[in-house]
């Protein structure tokens, strides 16, 4: 059955997952900063890997440096059916220190900026994790989820680009067309497909320049500086915070991000091109149970409430994953001792 629309007032966690799905600047910054997390097998277990996965996972490594590497600046272009928002981006490499300004270009005139990052950062919800040096070594855990094809690219914002067509073995993820600068490394353009070869989203240069960007007006109506969410627990409110969580089931090859305790409020999962993060949020008295879900483009928020141990709680997953994934990751959380 399906539950009521929930009041954003009530439940901060839910607006949040919805501000983040409809945000424009955030996902084109998460695009942006898409990174390969080569995941090693288990002990015992061969991943296949073919011609074709080395080639395609040495180019994943090359557009991974890229990012840390490159200083760019240009327009981008992120579509979502009959939606389509245009950003300015300035991405600037210098002293150990990565910043980036995404400036939205049509509708209401809001910047997301990130300066003075370390090259080490992380950001929970991102593809930023550290990459294998030794490439050539690594078990092509990646190639037991994703079947790889590299095919000739075509110009996009006058640069020549490779094109790999990512498709997924299963269905609990999403494939790519990724488009890399051929010389850089860059990705140029990322369309996400859905069930059905659907095209559910697609990101890509419009215009792009290497080196600093030129100081240029724009005006704008919202700033929102970069921050770095820790979801904890308070630890000074005493044992009755809220119940001590774990998730179950997670689709072959998607791991942990980072350590979490039991009642931490978030955890964030990656397979190394997919990435989801699951909140839970105590209520303060039971909710009808039911389920419901927003979708936007490839991300989607999917929220249960539902009664872990004692605890009325609401579970919200939000990530580049098919609703059916969602589902299951939540049906999979139970309460730990």
């Amino acid at each position: 059955m399906r539950a009521s629309p929930i009041s954003k007032s009530k439940y901060p966690v839910l607006t949040t997952a919805k501000a983040l799905i409809c945000g424009g600047l955030v996902k084109a910054s998460l695009l942006l900063s898409l990174i390969l997390v080569p995941l090693l097998a288990p002990l015992g277990v061969a991943a296949t890997c073919t011609d074709a996965d080395r080639e395609a996972l040495a180019w994943l490594a090359k557009m991974s440096r890229s990012h840390h590497q490159q200083a760019y600046h240009g327009v981008i272009t992120l579509q979502r059916g009959d939606d389509m928002q245009v950003m300015q981006v300035v991405h600037s490499v210098a002293d150990g220190h990565i910043s980036e300004r995404l400036t939205r270009l049509t509708g209401q005139g809001a910047q997301v900026i990130r300066a003075g990052h370390p090259l080490d950062c992380r950001h929970p919800g991102q593809h930023i994790l550290e990459h294998n040096k030794e490439l050539a070594s690594a078990s092509c855990e990646l190639a037991r989820y994703y079947r790889f094809q590299m095919v000739r690219g075509e110009r996009i914002a006058g640069r020549q680009a490779v094109k790999m067509h990512v498709q997924p073995r299963d269905l609990y993820r999403y494939g790519h067309v990724l488009e890399l600068d051929r010389e850089t490394g860059l990705l140029l353009r990322n369309s996400t497909i859905g069930a059905g070869d659907k095209l559910l989203e697609r990101f890509q240069f419009a215009d792009i320049a290497y080196g600093e960007s030129p100081v240029t007006g724009i005006d704008i109506d919202i700033v929102h500086p970069a921050q770095h969410p820790r979801a904890t627990v308070d630890k000074t409110a005493g044992p009755e915070t809220g119940p001590a969580w774990s998730v179950k089931w997670l689709p072959g090859g998607f791991q942990a991000t980072d350590e979490a305790t039991g009642q931490d409020q978030r955890r964030t999962y990656t397979d190394g091109l997919a990435v989801f993060s699951v909140f839970l949020e105590t209520l303060p008295r039971p909710i009808q149970p039911g389920e419901g879900v927003v979708r936007e483009g490839s991300t989607i928020s999917y929220t249960r409430g539902m009664r872990l141990a004692k605890w009325p709680v609401l579970v919200t997953v939000i990530g580049e994953v098919p609703l059916n994934t969602a589902r299951m990751v939540a049906d999979s959380i139970r309460a730990v001792p």
